[in-house]
C-alpha cells in the first residue's frame, strides 16, 4: 500500500512538472487544471508537424487513378469550405477503411476505404465531412477538453514517455509518441479519442453541403452509408453505446438534409454527378 501510494505522489510531482514545464507552451497550465483553448496558428503548426510524421513513416500509394481522384476531390471541396488552409492531401498504403483530416487542412485517405467506396462522388462524401471536422475545429476543441482532464499527464507525461502504449490505440498514434511536445499530444488526441456524436452529426451535415458545392450529387453521401454498412456486414455498435450515430441514423439525417444540400448542388457552377468509378 506504502509503494502504491509512493509511486501516486511521484506521479502526481511529475505531472506538476509537466504542466509547468509547458506553462509557456500552448496549452498553458492553470491554476486548478483548467487550460485554455489553442489558437488556430498554434494548433495547426502542431498538427502539420505530425502530419510530416505520418506521411515520413507510412507508405504513400502510387496508385495513378485513385491518386488523381483523391487530389481533385479535395481541392474542390477545400475551395468550396470558405477556409484558407495550407491544404495537403496523401493517399496511404493501408487497409483500413479510414480517412481523416488534422486541424489546418491535412487529409489522408487509406487505400483500403477505396473500393468501398465505388465512386468519385462517396469520396467527395467522405472528405466533406472529414473537412467539416476541420473546419468546425472539432481537433482543436477536442484536444483542449483532453488537456482539461487528467488526460493531461497521460499526454504529456505516461502515454508518450513509454512510446504511447497508454494512451495510444492506433498505429498512427503510436508513430508519432516519439515527436514529442504538443505535436505529439494532438497525435494521442486525434488519433485515439473519437469526436462526439454530436460532432460526427454536424460534420455529416456540412460535408454534405461541401460536396454539393462542389458538384458532387448530394445524395451519394447517403449511398456511401449504406455501403459502408454493407462492408460491415451491417454490424455497428448499438448508437446507445458508441460515440458514433448509427448507419441507419446517419442515412435519416441526410435524407432530411437533401433538399438542402440538392439547392446548393443545382447552383454548382460544374455538375459531375457521381464523378468517376473507382476501379
Amino acid at each position: 500500500m506504502l509503494k502504491t501510494l509512493n509511486l501516486f505522489y511521484r506521479y502526481r510531482l511529475f505531472q506538476r512538472f509537466i504542466c509547468w514545464g509547458l506553462l509557456f507552451s500552448i496549452v498553458g497550465c492553470a491554476t486548478g487544471g483548467v487550460v485554455r483553448e489553442p489558437g488556430d496558428f498554434e494548433i495547426n503548426t502542431e498538427a502539420a508537424k505530425a502530419y510530416r510524421e505520418v506521411k515520413a513513416k507510412s507508405k504513400i500509394s502510387n496508385h495513378v487513378q485513385w491518386n488523381a481522384m483523391v487530389q481533385r476531390v479535395v481541392t474542390r471541396i477545400a475551395k468550396v469550405s470558405g477556409e484558407n488552409f495550407q491544404w495537403e492531401s496523401v493517399l496511404i498504403e493501408n487497409a483500413e477503411v479510414n480517412a481523416w483530416c488534422m486541424p489546418g487542412g491535412k487529409i489522408a485517405v487509406y487505400t483500403g476505404i477505396m473500393p468501398v467506396l465505388k465512386t468519385e462522388g462517396a469520396l467527395a462524401a467522405v472528405l466533406g465531412h472529414e473537412v467539416a471536422h476541420a473546419t468546425l475545429r472539432h481537433g482543436k476543441q477536442q484536444y483542449a477538453r483532453a488537456m482539461n482532464t487528467n488526460l493531461l499527464g497521460l499526454i504529456f507525461g505516461g502515454a508518450i514517455s513509454v512510446g504511447g502504449q497508454v494512451l495510444c490505440k492506433t498505429r498512427e498514434c503510436k508513430l508519432l509518441t516519439g515527436i514529442g511536445g504538443a505535436a505529439a499530444g494532438l497525435a494521442a488526441t486525434f488519433f485515439t479519442l473519437k469526436f462526439s456524436r454530436g460532432d460526427e452529426s454536424d460534420a455529416d451535415y456540412y460535408g454534405q453541403q461541401y460536396m454539393a458545392k462542389a458538384g458532387y450529387d448530394p445524395s451519394e453521401s447517403i449511398y456511401l452509408w449504406q455501403r459502408m454498412a454493407a462492408a460491415h456486414n451491417g454490424k455497428a455498435s448499438p448508437e446507445i453505446l458508441s460515440t458514433h450515430p448509427s448507419y441507419d441514423n446517419r442515412q435519416e439525417k441526410l435524407k432530411a438534409t437533401l433538399p438542402i444540400a440538392n439547392k446548393l448542388y443545382a447552383a454548382s457552377p460544374q455538375r459531375y454527378g457521381v464523378g468517376e468509378s473507382i476501379r
